[in-house]
């Protein structure tokens, strides 16, 4: 049994990295530069309210970007995030994650 759980997570972690590697950084960056450093910050470190997206990996990202645009309360800046993510594509979400993962290490 535990064989099988490490397969799937190794499966798991591929696609991921897949993900990561399929996505257009430069997309991602735009995309951040215009809706999200306002808030986020240049370096993604979070300014005032609005919390570090720095240290974050594509998956964790992809996920809260999915739930908000899907109107799902996150957390405390849910009403100014679902707004922002409502009108976000799929690829818009891949390629934003990426750049955010990728460069704020």
């Amino acid at each position: 049994m535990n064989r099988a759980m490490g397969f799937v997570a190794g499966v798991a972690l591929m696609l991921g990295a897949s993900n990561v590697q399929a996505a257009d950084i430069s997309a991602g960056e735009a995309m951040y530069a215009q809706a999200c450093a306002q808030c986020h910050g240049r370096t993604g470190r979070g300014m005032a309210s609005f919390p570090s997206v720095s240290g974050q990996d594509a998956e964790y990202i992809e996920a809260r970007l999915i739930q908000y645009r899907e109107g799902e309360q996150v957390g405390p800046n849910s009403a100014l995030m679902i707004p922002v993510a409502a009108d976000l594509s799929d690829e818009n979400i891949t390629d934003l994650s990426a750049f955010i993962a990728k460069t704020f290490q």
